[in-house]
């Protein structure tokens, strides 16, 4: 099983490389076009601001590559925002692959939206044996709106996507590395899919 972490410099690689290892899998960080086409799993990682990261993407041309690729890719936190079609946060264009919108939580709660909380309507094999309001951790100031191709939802002023399913593409605005067992769980499904 080959992993590629994709490395576009705004991802929090060494933690996810250390979750893999826990399941015994090596997973390598690489932004080389050819490497990341031939993997068997793609993870699509993201810390820090959208428009920023979006412009490392075009630099190398990432942005183009992404939403074609046909093997299970699982974006993580400001990965998956990247894959919808546009975000709040510097009035980013996004990849198009989820048809939703991301947009920034108010000033009613605070912000960002750091720690543990709860996964609800929870779908698809993503979850297999993850229970209903299961706590994942999540640092986030935006959040997906959501859509028909919500897999799971969360609660922080209101309910937004906070899992995300289209074709082989997947998206989780928690972190499943720094989300114990569940999140390790979680990673393992992934791994499990069948295309």
């Amino acid at each position: 099983m080959k992993v590629v972490i994709i490395d576009y410099g705004a991802g929090n690689i060494k933690s996810i490389q250390f979750a893999f290892q826990q399941l015994g899998l090596e997973a390598i960080a690489s932004n080389d076009y050819n490497r990341i086409k031939t993997a068997d799993r793609i993870i699509f990682p993201g810390v820090g601001e959208a428009s920023s990261a979006m412009t490392e993407l075009k630099k190398s041309g990432l942005d183009k590559l992404i939403p074609i690729l046909k093997q299970p890719v699982l974006g993580i936190c400001l990965g998956m925002q990247l894959m919808c079609l546009e975000t709040e946060e510097g009035n980013t264009n996004g990849l198009g692959v989820f048809n939703t919108r991301v947009k920034r939580f108010t000033n009613s709660v605070k912000v960002p939206q750091m720690g543990w909380n709860t996964i609800q309507n929870l779908k698809t094999n993503l979850f297999n044996n993850i229970k209903e309001e299961e706590y994942m951790y999540l640092v986030h100031s935006y959040y997906a709106i959501n859509c028909q191709q919500t897999i799971a939802t969360t609660n922080y002023e209101l309910s937004y996507a906070t899992a995300l399913h289209k074709n082989n593409f997947y998206g989780v605005q928690f972190h499943p590395e720094k989300s114990s067992l569940a999140g390790q769980q979680l990673l393992q499904n992934f791994i499990n899919i069948r295309e």
